[in-house]
């Protein structure tokens, strides 16, 4: 929100030039003025004695958030199939429906998708809105936001999640700035404050370097991305029961200011870090890119996919779609081995949530070791090796067990 000064009021003391860290403040005709720098950071507020300073909507009545409720999922689905990171909202959704006491409810947007409405029921939704429409069917930034911005400013929910995927990074904003609230991108971690019920929305901050916890206390709904990977997935239940509502949509081409005239996908295919069960990651301690092959046998051979740290991406050893981080994918594997990974923040930040994290670095003193359940202090290229040749051994003897077994 705006900072502005109240001319009646300013003296030309200048306390607040010399508190705004961002030199922002003008004195123009011994009078302060905002500059287009300013980035609302409230440091001229506290400084000003006279009153002078105070936000735009400072004073205004207090919004009326009683009538809001129900936390709400954008059920992102792509050629008739729900995305992985929906079911993860979900399933988190309906832990947050549970704590506040409301209802959980699905947004699911596209045409002739009704069979996926019956789906999100089975996934804990208690109602789902349903929005089908021809101009629905392949997403488009204006077409979604005015369908989703006019659905909440009808129904009024409480809490409303999407997942931080290309679509949602590009969506969320837009509803957020129609229905004049927040937003809070690239939430890691969702919780309800136990006392006055609204939601702690915590993300990565300064590069990963702390986990800053925001709240919005004066608008609603109260909005938030997630990365994907991050959450427990839903578990489908056939039996549940719920509400299908049908939303009438009042949508027309002259609304929608671009136009999808082919969807051309890429020949290679995207590594699906967020849904694999192991991962075998390799850092810098690899020491050139063909250390990526050695990885890659290690990953087939447990049936997983290859990632990487950002040091390996950036030196052009691996392309970015293996990249896990901060600034990469954030995954949740069964398992999770790091090969040559010291262990930044940034990196652990993107996959501490795996169940089993095995550690495989020359250096004891590396920071990866204080997260791992398993580590072994060694060069790669002689413990990977070993393991590969172990996991031969152990199929070895199961395939000779199952010959001995028949033969019986």
């Amino acid at each position: 929100m705006a900072i502005i000064v109240l001319e009646d009021k300013c003296i030309g003391c200048k306390l607040c030039l010399k508190a705004c860290p961002f030199d922002a403040i003008d004195m123009i005709e011994k009078k302060a003025v905002i500059n287009d720098k300013c980035v609302a950071c409230g440091a001229c507020l506290d400084a000003c004695k006279f009153d002078a300073i105070l936000r735009e909507d400072q004073g205004a009545a207090e919004k009326d958030l009683s009538a809001y409720k129900n936390v709400w999922v954008f059920v992102e689905q792509r050629e008739d199939k729900i995305m992985p990171v929906a079911i993860e909202l979900l399933g988190e959704g309906k832990r947050l429906a549970k704590e506040i006491g409301v209802e959980l409810c699905a947004v699911l947007l596209g045409e002739d998708i009704g069979e996926l409405a019956k789906d999100c029921i089975a996934y804990g939704a208690d109602k789902v809105y349903l929005a089908q429409h021809p101009l629905l069917k392949v997403f488009t930034t204006d077409g979604y936001t005015k369908v989703i911005s006019e659905l909440i400013q009808a129904e009024k929910p409480e809490i409303v999640l999407l997942g931080a995927t290309h679509i949602g990074r590009d969506l969320a904003p837009r509803v957020a700035a129609r229905v004049d609230t927040g937003l809070t991108a690239d939430c890691t971690k969702l919780e309800i404050d136990q006392e006055d019920k609204k939601l702690l929305q915590t993300r990565p901050a300064f590069g990963g370097n702390i986990m800053a916890t925001i709240v919005c206390t004066k608008h609603r709904p109260q909005m938030a991305t997630v990365r994907p990977g991050v959450m427990d997935k839903a578990v489908s239940d056939a039996g549940r029961s719920g509400q299908i509502i049908e939303v009438p949509v009042n949508l027309e081409k002259k609304d929608i200011r671009t136009e999808v005239i082919k969807v051309v996908k890429s020949d290679k295919a995207m590594v699906a870090l967020e849904e694999a069960e192991v991962i075998v990651a390799g850092g810098r301690g690899l020491g050139k890119p063909e250390g990526f092959q050695l990885l890659e046998q290690l990953a087939n051979r447990l049936g997983g996919v290859v990632g990487a740290s950002r040091a390996t991406v950036d030196a052009g050893w691996i392309n970015h779609d293996h990249q896990v981080g901060q600034t990469g994918k954030t995954v949740k594997p069964r398992i999770y081995i790091a090969c040559g990974i010291s262990g930044a923040i940034q990196h652990m930040a993107g996959m501490q949530g795996a169940d089993i994290i095995i550690a495989i670095n020359k250096n004891p003193d590396a920071p990866i070791f204080g997260i791992a359940d398993y580590g072994i202090v060694g060069d790669l290229y002689e413990v990977v090796p070993a393991l590969i040749d172990g996991l031969e051994r152990v199929d070895d003897i199961v395939k000779a067990m199952k010959e001995v077994a028949a033969a019986l």
